[in-house]
């Protein structure tokens, strides 16, 4: 006897029903961006208060308990919320998100960077995707469980940061003071890239960061440089010479590469990072290329070597001009750290080559300074991880590939470090042109819509485990 057509699942009813409502759920996220809510300056503080507050009005409205702010004194807030009515049998599932923002002054956009602009299939405005098209996307396919089946397959918990661009400073604070708003059993922690728009990624690595001053010091005060030049040692060019020590000739960190295993890197020069990608992603102008490969996949270099950048240097600036020799000049490292490697060590590495014969016998100091992160590396095995695979060929259509990322996220090492336990999910809705934390940020609406789809299945995916971990 033929088989009459298969039933549609609650799984993808609920799909269905989020994408009938991707315009709904964009209308939503328009309204979140439209609040300049940049953690950094305090003159924005307000709106990131009245965007929590919003944010939690609306998980309310949703059907979530306990919808509320969490605040502790000095700290900006974060908002918590939580959908325990799938049962004591089902697992929890925490999903973590930030709604705080970076900086745009000073940063030139074709369009207003608060209001939402939809431009050739994507969506430019400050937060787009780092991070409120992130969690949004969640938030898009909770709405439709809920709409179609009345109820999620799992339990949920809602996590909200407000201060993930300046290093989530008080997040641990946050974990201590309230440890019922992160007790799960899974978590989905989404800030983080895809390959491509066609391609999803799951984060398994993400480079750590450590930063120094180093400082050349001469003369007890700046003296005329046409008497004393040629002379008396000069700081400025001192300080220039000792970090043209650091880099190699094609620009990078003249430190040994890190050796990774020959099996990822087969797999890694797959990723769609080529030069034509470097080109367009990192805006570079008519003449400068990419830099050469030397024999490893671009990504290796993006993802799993360490890399320098100077932060900031106290030498002259055309507003400070001045015909003298200078008593001092320093500079802030800021030093990439690879998957693998400390930060004391990265540190010990870079003091040595700075410290060694100083140039004109300048008195050279370097100091670490606060702040920084820890490498990770991550083996995402388990049920949880396989349900994942399964969420995403389903809703994206692709299976995930396991990607880094070269920044270094404060929040990802402090969650594996307290919960490395559990199964931590990295996903997002960034892609390579999205241009986070610089001017023109910016979604891929294809994107988003597959993130949704991934994200209801996933859902239904980890609901059906007995155990994740």
């Amino acid at each position: 006897m033929p088989q009459g057509p298969i039933a549609p699942s609650k799984a993808d009813e609920a799909g269905r029903l989020a994408q009938a409502r991707l315009p709904e759920t964009l209308e939503r996220l328009y309204g979140y961006l439209r609040y300049p809510a940049i953690s950094c300056d305090p003159d924005h503080h307000d709106d990131l208060r009245r965007l929590a507050g919003k944010i939690r009005d609306d998980l309310e409205a949703l059907g979530f308990a306990r919808a509320r702010l969490l605040e502790l004194e000095g700290a900006l807030p974060c908002v918590a919320a939580e959908y325990l009515e799938a049962g004591p049998d089902k697992p929890c599932v925490l999903i973590y998100g930030h709604l705080d923002l970076q900086p745009v002054k000073g940063e030139v956009w074709a369009t207003p960077p608060h209001e939402p602009v939809v431009k050739e299939g994507r969506l430019y405005a400050r937060g787009s995707g780092d991070d409120m098209g992130g969690w949004v996307g969640h938030l898009a396919a909770i709405e439709a469980w809920l709409a179609t089946a009345g109820s999620l397959p799992c339990n949920v918990k809602l996590l909200i940061e407000g201060e993930e661009e300046i290093g989530s400073p008080n997040l641990e604070r946050f974990m201590d003071a309230n440890p019922d708003a992160f007790e799960a059993d899974v978590m989905v922690l989404t800030d983080c890239d895809n390959p491509s728009p066609d391609i999803p990624g799951l984060t398994i690595s993400l480079r750590g960061e450590t930063r120094l001053e180093v400082t050349c010091e001469a003369l007890l005060s700046d003296v005329h440089s046409g008497i004393w030049g040629n002379v008396a040692p000069d700081v400025s060019t001192a300080l220039i010479k000792l970090l043209a020590r650091l880099i190699d000739d094609d620009g990078r960190l003249a430190l040994e590469p890190v050796e990774v295993p020959e099996a990822w890197r087969r797999t890694a020069a797959q990723m769609p990072l080529t030069p034509e990608a470097v080109r367009k992603g990192a805006h570079l102008i008519d003449g400068v290329e990419a830099l050469p490969d030397r024999g490893r996949p671009l990504v290796e270099w993006a993802w799993r070597q360490s890399s320098v950048t100077i932060l900031s240097t106290t030498l002259p600036t055309p507003d400070r001009r001045k015909n003298a020799l200078r008593q001092a000049a320093s500079a802030t490292l800021g030093i990439r750290i690879a998957p693998g490697q400390t930060r004391a060590a990265m540190a010990d590495l870079v003091r040595a080559a700075l410290l060694r014969d100083p140039p004109g016998g300048v008195k050279v100091t370097v100091e670490d300074l606060p702040g920084g992160s820890d490498a990770w590396l991550y083996e995402p095995e388990g049920p949880a991880f396989k349900a994942a695979d399964r969420a995403y060929v389903k809703g994206w259509g692709h299976p995930l590939v396991h990607v880094g990322i070269g920044g270094s996220i404060p929040f990802v090492a402090l969650f594996a470090r307290r919960y490395g336990h559990l199964p931590l999910i990295l996903n997002g809705v960034l892609d390579p042109l999205s241009s986070i934390h610089g001017p023109n940020e910016s979604m891929h609406l294809g994107l988003f819509e597959k993130a949704i789809a991934a994200n209801v299945y996933l859902l239904d995916e980890l609901g059906a485990l007995d155990n994740p971990g």
